[in-house]
């Protein structure tokens, strides 16, 4: 591929409910063409990756089951496409990695959909913790229970999802703690998996330097009495700030600054986050950027699921 249009053409790979909603933002934003779908699914759609590539292709938009994301990541980007992949990257941070070292090589842009961080609460209790308005942060509390669990039959699937409640919605939170406290070490992870084959309920407790506290709880199928509890919250010696859903929605979000036993609302609905990760990501790319550095935070993050899981001490 000879460089990047001013709008990039962008294949689809999976255009189930994420895919399609990632595709649709992207549209109605005019940031890029969709000019090829590949989906089995979908009458008329290619019906594999390398059907897709064989478009001239900028960049590649995939959202298939979890343990096909790196490799199919890897074929995009060595064909010389951009890449924007659902999270997990990979199943395990050894895979994340050869997909991040293969961008490099390209200088080709990749990018994870941590939708979470581009909703107007994560913003605006990101821009509080980077000014220093809650002292040092010293304790995170976190939670995502998903009441009725996910209705893909390939979720069940071990070899296919790589985990249950934690790969699917902790990862999530692992990235928000991380991401809103500039990436610190973790020296210590402590985990409780209930569940098998797949964990359905996960209790983690992780040790960042500097002494940080992080508990993290995720489920699928809690008895929760609503479709969805979603909390970040962030302690400081100077005050603290969370992040809570609304009435058991997974996209109505509010963003609180708490003062002692004062609280300020710093952020509410409505907010059209869903495809905004995507739609920056296609808007990058139209502007010429290749390899982003950041994206090895995902190396990171699947460094910690990997503790959690087993995988390494």
């Amino acid at each position: 591929m000879t460089g990047v249009a001013t709008r990039p053409r962008l294949g689809f790979l999976g255009v189930g409910w994420i895919g399609r909603n990632r595709l649709e933002a992207v549209a109605a934003s005019g940031a890029a063409e969709v000019a090829a779908l590949a989906d089995p699914a979908i009458d008329g759609a290619a019906a594999s990756l390398d059907d897709l590539l064989e478009d001239e292709l900028d960049g590649v938009v995939i959202a298939t089951p979890s343990a096909l994301h790196a490799e199919q990541a890897l074929a995009a980007l060595e064909r010389g496409a951009a890449v924007f992949c659902q999270k997990p990257l990979a199943l395990d941070a050894a895979s994340a990695q050869r997909v991040v070292d293969t961008a490099e090589a390209g200088d080709r842009l990749l990018a994870v959909d941590f939708s979470y961080r581009f909703t107007e609460a994560a913003r605006r209790v990101k821009e509080v913790v980077d000014a220093g308005e809650l002292g040092d942060v010293y304790a995170v509390d976190l939670v995502f229970h998903n009441a009725y669990g996910p209705d893909k039959p390939w979720t069940s699937d071990p070899a296919l999802s790589g985990g249950g409640c934690v790969i699917d919605l902790g990862i999530h939170l692992v990235d928000l703690a991380l991401w809103m406290l500039a990436f610190p070490q973790v020296h210590g992870v402590s985990t409780v998996l209930h569940g098998e084959p797949l964990e359905d309920h996960a209790a983690v407790q992780l040790e960042l330097e500097g002494g940080v506290v992080v508990r993290l709880a995720c489920s699928w199928r809690l008895q929760a009495g609503r479709d969805c509890v979603f909390e970040a919250s962030f302690y400081g010696t100077r005050g603290g700030a969370s992040i809570r859903n609304v009435n058991g929605s997974f996209y109505d979000f509010v963003a609180d600054r708490h003062d002692g036993t004062r609280t300020e609302r710093i952020a509410e609905p409505p907010d059209d986050w869903g495809g905004r990760a995507a739609v920056d990501w296609a808007r990058r790319l139209g502007a010429g950027a290749g390899f982003d550095p950041a994206v090895a935070e995902n190396v990171r993050v699947h460094e910690v699921l990997d503790r959690i899981y087993g995988r390494t001490p």
